[in-house]
């Protein structure tokens, strides 16, 4: 046997082996539970969505899923501890937009790469926004609240709990010509408690947080934020329609993992998620949401986060946020 052929017969052996391994490592997992990390608090668009997907992936392996809620640093503390957990697939980061494409256009530095240091999974979801008030204010339409905010510069203030919606009342400031005060929170659910109370006067959250409240008659939604009007809330106008012409704001949810998580791991994944995505579960939670189900493969997740990315770019400009 000459040199070279033994070295072509050792190479083949060597990646016949290393694809058996790959191999096992996918088809075996997961043999314990798996911790799903959420950048937002408990009872948020993403942590509910996150516990109807982590119930159908129990389902499915008979492991237990784990969510940790990660609140605070607008999602940099819970993608940071997820870029830097170990890459074998046992700690999944369940997040959106806010860490994955608009982060990078709001502060100036992060502490983790959406890119380098987090690998795509799966598309989990889709949705859109909702402008509530307190039943009792004066703001009957969304025009009202914009007149009110013309003639009183400074004096209406607006929270948010994560960059979709920070970023929609920024382009509402910035379309409508307002001056509104912006009170930051860790999380929707935060925020809508002191629309609740009083403390703000009014924010625009994901309809998983206030479509409920809505329905329950303990808001008012005075218009959705994307194009066309929700299901979920078939009689509250767009912004847009509402008179604030050309305003559209929607978000996305995603699953990743730490770079460097074997693709077999990731495979295997993303079949469990795609999955989930169709489980009844995950069905109960999209409908009553008015979120839309969404599942992709991993390089699909990819291209479109980079679009994404390039566009939450433009939005935020446009906005006229400066990074912090």
């Amino acid at each position: 046997m000459t040199t070279n052929h033994f070295r072509r017969t050792l190479l083949a052996a060597f990646l016949a082996s290393a694809a058996t391994v790959t191999f096992a490592q996918g088809a075996g997992f997961p043999t314990k539970n798996i911790t799903f990390i959420v950048p937002f608090a408990a009872g948020s668009a993403t942590d509910l969505l996150a516990r109807s997907i982590g119930q159908s992936v129990t389902e499915q392996t008979k492991q237990p899923v784990v969510v940790d809620n990660k609140a605070g640093g607008g999602g940099q503390i819970a993608a940071s501890a997820a870029a830097r957990a170990a890459p074998d697939g046992y700690t999944v980061l369940i997040t959106t937009n806010t860490t994955q494409s608009a982060a990078p256009h709001l502060y100036k530095k992060l502490s983790y790469d959406p890119v380098k240091d987090l690998a795509p999974i799966s598309g989990l979801g889709k949705g859109g926004q909702v402008l509530v008030v307190r039943p009792d204010a004066p703001h009957k339409t969304v025009m009202d609240l914009v007149n009110y905010a013309k003639k009183n510069p400074g004096k209406l203030t607006f929270g948010s709990g994560s960059s979709s919606s920070r970023v929609a009342g920024e382009m509402l400031k910035q379309l409508a010509g307002v001056d509104i005060l912006h009170v930051p929170y860790k999380s929707n659910p935060l925020a809508l408690n002191d629309v609740l109370g009083g403390q703000i006067d009014f924010m625009i959250t994901d309809t998983a947080t206030g479509a409920p409240q809505v329905k329950g008659g303990k808001l008012r939604a005075l218009g959705v934020s994307t194009m066309k009007r929700i299901p979920l809330l078939p009689d509250v106008p767009t912004i847009d329609e509402a008179g604030v012409k050309g305003y559209d704001m929607s978000f996305w949810f995603a699953a990743y993992v730490p770079v460097g998580t074997p693709p077999a791991v990731v495979n295997r994944l993303n079949e469990l998620l795609v999955a989930a995505t169709r489980s009844a579960p995950a069905k109960s939670y999209y409908e009553s949401s008015g979120i839309e189900a969404w599942s992709s493969t991993p390089d699909e997740l990819a291209k479109f986060q980079a679009t994404d990315t390039v566009k939450w770019g433009k939005v935020v400009k446009a906005a006229g946020i400066e990074p912090e």
